[in-house]
């Protein structure tokens, strides 16, 4: 099977799964999910119309320390049971040879999944009520007891901010293909401006509402997926990512810009971190403008390398030769927040 220009050997999967898959009945088919543009996933169904979903690597050379699918495999292995609502993990393959690629497997979760912010279709009480769940689903994240799971050497403790900075310099500088005065502004400010010390969690890395699976008629969160970019970091950094979409535009998702609450049901960011702020009983939310820039900064480098990776052949579809410009003009809003706060 080739789709989005990744090609699975489905015989050779099935092989390997049967008899780690309870139930399995070969053949399988593959389809691929949409959005996205790092480790390619894909529904599975088997003959009796039993599913899963697999995540693997994408292929060809890729930047050290990313597509780790082993790690998000740990960490939702670590949260079954939690608070924090996850697709049971089932299988994870680290043989290149079986599809080409590492891969896991886990359980397939049936709901919905809001790809635009504005939610469009829902009415004003749906609205709000599935914002509130991801705001409750994030303070319970950062909640979870990561040391009672086992995750106490999923990342270090401390120093999140200054390794954030560090790290996605680095991945910029390795997937860069021009040169970007407002990165090479962001890259010298970033380390000059850490913040104090913050409490360490769980952080997910990529928290924002299309990367979670909603119950079919109920604003519940039955899954967080996507845990690539998870650690133990800085709860702020998260929450500040997840708040971004009130201060940038998203081509593809929708603008919360021009919110207004009494109208869409969404809330207004103020009262978004309120309700984190009395959940996850964190009154100060310290540098904001910091922890703002370093996610743009972050979303900008990601950005870069998934359109390096479009150049080079090997993204998860042909989609990423159209982030040309997303390093650029993330990077360029992160700039004019530092010289809105008089800190350039």
């Amino acid at each position: 099977m080739t789709d989005g220009g990744h090609s699975i050997d489905l015989d050779r999967l099935a092989e390997f799964l049967s008899g780690r898959l309870d139930g399995l009945r070969p053949p399988l088919r593959a389809n691929q999910c949409p959005g996205g543009m790092s480790n390619p996933t894909f529904v599975l169904t088997d003959a009796g119309g039993r599913r899963w979903v697999l995540r693997k690597k994408p292929p060809g050379a890729l930047l050290p320390s990313a597509h780790a699918v082993d790690r998000e495999f740990r960490v939702m292995s670590a949260l079954v049971g939690s608070e924090v609502p996850i697709a049971r993990p089932l299988v994870l393959c680290q043989d290149d040879a079986v599809i080409g690629q590492a891969f896991y497997v886990m359980a397939h979760v049936e709901g919905r999944v809001f790809r635009k912010l504005e939610l469009p279709g829902l009415a004003t009480g749906e609205r709000a009520a599935i914002y509130d769940a991801m705001n409750a689903t994030l303070a319970a994240l950062h909640r979870v007891d990561y040391r009672g799971r086992g995750l106490v050497d999923f990342g270090r403790e401390g120093g999140y901010a200054a390794r954030q900075a560090k790290r996605w310099a680095g991945q910029y500088e390795a997937s860069k293909t021009d040169r970007l005065d407002a990165m090479e502004n962001l890259m010298a400010w970033l380390p000059e401006n850490l913040p104090a010390e913050a409490e360490t969690t769980l952080a997910h890395g990529d928290f924002r509402l299309e990367n979670m699976i909603f119950h079919p008629t109920e604003a519940r969160v039955l899954a967080v997926v996507d845990w690539e970019l998870s650690t133990l970091g800085d709860p702020l950094a998260d929450l500040a990512y997840n708040t971004l979409p009130w201060h940038m535009p998203d081509p593809r998702r929708g603008d919360l810009r021009g919110n207004a609450p009494a109208a869409t049901g969404i809330p207004a960011e103020a009262d978004y971190l309120s309700a984190y702020a009395e959940r996850s009983g964190r009154g100060d939310l310290g540098d904001w403008t910091f922890y703002r820039v370093l996610s743009l900064f972050r979303l900008a480098a990601i950005g870069q390398g998934v359109y390096k990776r479009g150049l080079d052949g090997n993204a998860t579809g042909p989609a990423a030769l159209e982030r040309r410009d997303v390093c650029r003009n993330l990077s360029t809003i992160a700039w004019g927040l530092v010289e809105k706060a008089g800190r350039a």
